[in-house]
């Protein structure tokens, strides 16, 4: 199964077989002796790797024959036209451009594609621009031989390597460094590269499927973004609307998103009150899908009955400002940890760990950016962390979208 991923470990930092195990698509190989904490978290990213390749992201009506899936809901016009592009695309191995905002389903629309390919049973690799300095995204990508920098001691195969004859999506393309950009324009035109520091060509076959959610002509005119490889990567583009414009579709997510989550969290919430929903109606959705699965995730911990009720929901959603809410009530409406961990150890949940820290980073990004009023050189300072990964957060969180762009606006037109 190509699909499969597979981690080698190995006592010889120079040995060939590891080497031919990635250009044979391995996903990773380490050295002996590993690391415990290292191996988890290749084994956690190989777990999800290994969700996108097999678990299909499938239409609302459409019944997958392991009756496992993401699903993709929507009815709206919008949403009736991506199901048609993606129909009409799937077969082909033109490359794909995504392009909606941030928590709009970019992953899941590129997954679904993958799916309907003909190259469905090859790799799929899902590999976000945005998370990696620039330092070594060339790296990631393409490759590097042993010595072509410092701490490369050994020659690593690249994503487009490991993905020959398989599908590599290339999200927050927009996020890419131009020297990166000009080695995926060759890949796109001649299906060869050359790893860092190397002079042999590697001959590849992978399927491109690029998103964003940054407005590539825009990039393109201030010189940020090549427009050769911006004409490359239209062959074919599918636009995602935002939740907000999606009309009826909200009503239809939420109570997906009410029954999966239930599940999944060990409660027996199975419905929103109306006057709850029309809350969720008048709110805009700066994080869209994303940003709604964390709010409907947030009112089921919260819930005391069976029922979503407005108390539930997250103060962004009722409307509140951070300036109205008070100490007590803050206390009184705050994430109840112990009240999450328990319920999903009663759901049977193998993921506590994770799944509590996104809770508490929900909460504490919240506060931060209100704080500082979506200042991110700010809240990075207070947090401890680096501006790149707090936006990651943010993104992941599907929070705080409208106060980043307003901050990042404010720090360029200052500098």
């Amino acid at each position: 199964d190509a699909r499969l991923p597979v981690i080698m470990i190995t006592a010889f930092a120079a040995t060939e077989t590891a080497i031919e195990a990635m250009k044979r698509g391995a996903y990773e190989y380490l050295l002996k002796p590993v690391e415990l904490r290292q191996l988890r978290e290749v084994i956690g990213r190989a777990i999800e790797l290994s969700h996108l390749a097999h678990v299909p992201a499938v239409f609302e009506d459409d019944e997958p024959a392991n009756q496992i899936a993401d699903r993709i809901v929507g009815r709206c016009p919008a949403m009736q036209e991506v199901y048609k592009a993606i129909g009409r695309v799937a077969q082909s191995d033109v490359t794909v451009l995504i392009l909606g905002e941030s928590g709009t389903g970019k992953e899941l629309v590129a997954r679904a594609i993958y799916h309907h390919s003909r190259r469905n049973a090859q790799t799929f690799l899902a590999f976000n621009c945005a998370a990696i300095p620039d330092t070594l995204l060339e790296s990631e990508l393409f490759g590097h031989e042993r010595g072509s920098f410092t701490g490369a001691d050994r020659r690593r195969i690249g994503k487009f390597e490991q993905a020959s004859g398989g599908t590599l999506l290339l999200d927050e393309i927009g996020d890419m460094s131009l020297a990166s950009q000009a080695k995926v324009l060759r890949v796109l035109q001649d299906q060869r590269f050359e790893r860092v520091g190397g002079s042999d060509t590697v001959q590849t076959d992978v399927r491109l499927i690029a998103a964003t959610n940054q407005h590539l002509e825009q990039l393109v005119d201030s010189g940020r973004f090549r427009r050769d490889l911006y004409h490359r990567l239209k062959v074919f583009s599918i636009e995602l609307p935002p939740l907000r414009e999606r009309g009826d579709d909200l009503p239809l997510l939420v109570e997906h998103l009410i029954k999966s989550y239930s599940r999944e969290l060990g409660k027996r919430v199975r419905a929103i009150s109306p006057e709850a929903l029309q809350l969720f109606q008048r709110y805009q959705w700066p994080g869209n899908v994303r940003e709604l699965q964390s709010a409907i995730k947030y009112a089921i911990v919260n819930a005391r009955g069976d029922i979503i009720t407005p108390d539930c929901l997250p103060g962004t959603c009722r409307g509140e400002t951070p300036a109205a809410r008070t100490q007590p009530q803050h206390q009184q409406e705050g994430l109840d940890v112990a009240a999450l961990v328990r319920s999903m150890l009663a759901a049977g949940e193998q993921d506590v760990y994770r799944q509590t820290l996104l809770a508490v980073d929900r909460v504490v990004l919240e506060e931060v950016l209100d704080h500082v009023h979506g200042n991110q050189v700010e809240a990075s300072r207070l947090l401890g962390i680096s501006r790149t990964t707090l936006r990651a957060k943010l993104q992941s969180l599907g929070l705080a979208v409208e106060k980043q762009v307003l901050a990042d606006a404010e720090q360029t037109d200052t500098a």
